[in-house]
């Protein structure tokens, strides 16, 4: 059995009034509908403050979180729609072309090579120029 605190209270009268009409049912005590009264209050309180204290927060994060899935899903569908393009317009190299192959694989390096140097430095491609570039 969980231990019990004794509190005397002081309540409004009218607060009491219904207090009582609510215990004179039965299986219902004073001290049962005030721990459970109070318990609630608590809980609401408890949750209330969380809203308050990050509620706030967590809406900025999720309408950050939706501006990079759209950012995601534009670039994805760019680079699919590349893709299809340079595909359709370029024809297969055929097995026996040495040197289209290594001029493809040569191409591919340096395309690799870029990349890795913009992330490096930072530099964004579509970044927009600034006054001194144009």
């Amino acid at each position: 059995m969980p231990q019990k605190v004794r509190y005397q209270l002081f309540v409004p009268l009218s607060l009491s009034e219904r207090l009582e009409a609510l215990a004179a049912k039965p299986g219902a005590t004073r001290s049962a509908l005030l721990a459970q009264a109070l318990e609630s209050w608590l809980d609401r309180r408890g949750t209330s403050e969380l809203d308050e204290r990050f509620g706030v927060r967590l809406d900025r994060i999720s309408s950050s979180l939706a501006r990079i899935e759209r950012g995601q899903e534009i670039l994805l569908e760019s680079l699919a729609l590349f893709i299809r393009y340079e595909l359709a317009i370029h024809a297969p190299l055929a097995e026996n072309d040495h040197a289209g192959r290594a001029l493809a694989r040569e191409r591919f390096e340096a395309f690799v090579s870029q990349v890795g140097r913009q992330l490096a430095a930072g530099k964004r491609t579509l970044a927009p120029a600034t006054e001194s570039e144009r």
